[in-house]
């Protein structure tokens, strides 16, 4: 299969200049290879993507193209200057500081020690970029106040003021809301156009159409070359199927009473100037399901700091949460305790090294890393949430050693493992592939009704959202 792989690529390119090849590389993560005898090449008027499932090493492969990871084998672009762009975002603030707390963007204070889009971009010569990836409305806004779609499309323009010769970009479209993935396509487009070549790396959806080439990654076969457009399906994924054989313990969610799980009555949130909330009312009751959209930016996250008590500004507003008044003297683990929850941001700012079986206890205790150990029956209820997303045979590995689709499967597995009244999942598809997306939707499904629970589900695409939601609040 690999020499006719080869073959293939060699007869498509002999008629066209080639600008970039590479030839039997590998690269491993310490012992464990994860890339063996990868070969293709691109042509001058290619416009290369290269999928894979989740775990099939597409990071892997952008970081040992790039230079970021040792690599084995002849790597060779048209240019010196190869830049990766990753999918999570890095900054420093006017403190110089680097490491931020998940909470940290609700807290004015910190806002204002925030440097800003402009600043950020500094003497950068991208006022055209700016421009095409549509961060002139963002200009004068604190870093740690973008949303997650907006930070992607920053860093993408601050490569371009780098004056990369070829860009890597690691799954540009997470993140992005539907306008948002429209803003990216137009200004891919325009650098195809302008002659600046880059690799997308897609887990999912569909192909752009100013791509030409599309090769598949998997662990089967170096790269295989795809037709081109159309979605990217996978239908061997074997945790999916896995799955499948799994039912979903008939456990009742913890007793929080008939009052409404979520009140809040006219909330105003504002940042300095900045009104995020205005007058916003939102009433959830027990055993409803509800999808939360809205554009990135519109205040999704911070609403959702309000349920969780992550944002001091609930203090001062007219919210109960399980039938208690907020501020009425209940700790922030009396309401940690009711909710399972995972967002980008969790992932983000989640440091834990140990194992995924602790990240996954440590949704027990509401932690962000296990310092407690686990008797016999909190380790079954471990195992038992493990295999319901067919996540058993990671238990032992260590969380940051997994691709960044199976850590958010692994987040997805902790907020699940107590079994909350109420489950809050933002945006739980980004960096998942199309089978681990209809996984989760089944779950879900099924745990609703066994369970009975109340759920808020974040999602900017109407395929992704699971079928025991009915209800809608879009900002």
């Amino acid at each position: 299969m690999k020499n006719a792989v080869n073959c293939w690529l060699f007869n498509s390119a002999m008629s066209k200049e080639i600008v970039a090849r590479v030839s039997h590389l590998s690269a491993a993560y310490g012992a464990s290879e994860v890339l063996k005898d990868i070969s293709f090449e691109i042509s001058e008027d290619d416009c290369l993507a290269i999928v894979g499932p989740m775990g099939s090493g597409k990071t892997t492969l952008a970081k040992a193209l790039s230079g970021r990871l040792f690599r084995k084998g002849d790597v060779w672009f048209q240019g010196s200057f190869v830049l990766f762009v990753e999918q999570q975002h890095h900054f420093k603030n006017r403190s110089n500081i680097s490491e931020f707390y998940m909470q940290q963007r609700f807290n004015s204070s910190d806002s204002e020690d925030s440097y800003t889009v402009r600043e950020e971009l500094g003497e950068l010569d991208v006022a055209e970029w700016v421009s095409v990836f549509g961060l002139e409305p963002l200009i004068d806004k604190p870093l740690l106040q973008l949303s997650n779609g907006e930070n992607k499309r920053l860093q993408i323009v601050k490569a371009l003021g780098q004056r990369p010769d070829w860009l890597l970009l690691d799954n540009p479209y997470l993140g992005l809301d539907v306008q948002g993935r429209a803003i990216l396509s137009v200004g891919l487009a325009q650098l195809k156009a302008k002659g600046i070549r880059f690799i997308l790396f897609l887990s999912g959806g569909d192909v752009p159409d100013f791509v030409t080439n599309v090769y598949h990654l998997s662990g089967q076969y170096p790269i295989i070359p795809m037709l081109k457009h159309g979605a990217i399906k996978y239908t061997d994924n074997p945790m999916l199927q896995h799955g499948k054989e799994k039912n979903n313990p008939r456990l009742q969610p913890g007793d929080v009473g008939d009052s409404p799980i979520v009140s809040l009555r006219n909330v105003t949130i504002r940042y300095g100037t900045k009104t995020i909330l205005d007058q916003f009312s939102w009433t959830i009751n027990r055993g409803e399901r509800w999808v939360l959209k809205g554009a990135n930016g519109a205040g999704k996250s911070t609403l959702l700091s309000l349920i969780t008590a992550d944002n001091p500004q609930s203090y001062s507003q007219d919210i109960s949460l399980f039938g208690r008044q907020r501020g009425s003297g209940e700790s922030i683990w009396d309401i940690k305790r009711n909710i399972g929850y995972v967002s980008p941001e969790m992932h983000l700012y989640f440091k834990e090294t140990g194992t995924c079986f602790a990240v996954v206890a440590s949704g027990l205790f509401d932690l962000l890393g296990v310092t407690r150990k686990v008797n016999a029956e909190q380790t079954e209820r471990v195992m038992h949430t493990l295999s319901m997303f067919g996540l058993e045979h990671l238990s032992e590995r260590s969380f940051h050693t997994l691709s960044t689709g199976e850590q958010k499967m692994i987040l997805i597995a902790r907020a699940f493992v107590k079994n909350p009244p109420l489950l809050i999942l933002d945006e739980p598809c980004q960096g998942l592939d199309q089978e681990q997306v209809n996984l989760l939707k089944r779950v879900i499904d099924e745990f609703a009704a066994s369970t009975g629970m109340t759920l808020i589900f974040v999602s900017h695409y109407a395929e992704d959202v699971p079928n025991c939601v009915t209800k809608e609040m879009c900002l």
